[in-house]
């Protein structure tokens, strides 16, 4: 079973991604997906070298946005995929039956696309505004999970799950309530002043311990 709590990177640089990923990690969250957007292929280098080291220090997954080639090269745990990015058939080829394979989704057709396409885990959504991605997709709230799940549930259709796009630690006990698998987060994390309270407390309501 894949970890609840995912950590999108963010940062212009470098040096930038690498302390907000080390602030991720300092401080308990046990997978990364690596997004570095609009960058020359050294710097993507760059960066997702250092942070297979630093995750395989921490033991923690290391996934990598958009870039099934670099994926294999590095031998990373696995690539998110957009709509619009390699199609998972083709990532699979690339990359084998070991490999993670996560797709975004924003409808129930995507949902249904991307188990057909034998995704492992689905991001969906964004549950609300967020300024962390451009040419943002309907935004979905607890409605939409809501019957999304359902609708799952009604065709037997069994894949994990992550609400992603603005959540804040108030929301994640009514997300979970819906019966999501757990959450993908950026800025909640990168802006926190106090991220090893928020990652506990998070840790806390995604596996029910409070």
């Amino acid at each position: 079973m894949y970890n609840k709590l995912h950590y999108i990177s963010q940062g212009n640089t470098v040096e930038e991604q690498l302390h907000n990923i080390h602030k991720a990690l300092d401080n308990g969250c046990d997978w990364i997906q690596m997004r570095f957007k609009n960058q020359n292929a050294l710097a993507v280098f760059t960066l997702a070298e250092a942070v297979k080291i630093v995750c395989k220090e921490y033991l923690a997954t290391f996934i990598i946005n958009d870039n099934v080639h670099l994926v294999k090269q590095l031998d990373a745990d696995g690539v998110h995929l957009g709509l619009s990015d390699m199609k998972v058939e083709e990532a699979r080829l690339i990359l084998g039956k070991t490999k993670i394979i996560g797709g975004t989704a924003n409808t129930f057709e995507d949902v249904r696309q991307r188990t057909a396409e034998n995704c492992d885990y689905i991001g969906l959504g964004p549950f609300q505004f967020t300024t962390t991605k451009q040419n943002l997709s309907p935004i979905l709230g607890l409605e939409g999970y809501r019957l999304i799940i359902q609708q799952m549930k009604m065709k037997n259709i069994q894949i994990p799950i992550y609400a992603i796009g603005g959540i804040t630690l108030e929301n994640v006990e009514d997300l979970m309530e819906n019966g999501i698998q757990g959450i993908a987060v950026s800025g909640l994390i990168t802006q926190s002043e106090n991220p090893s309270q928020l990652i506990t407390q998070l840790n806390d309501k995604l596996y029910g311990t409070i």
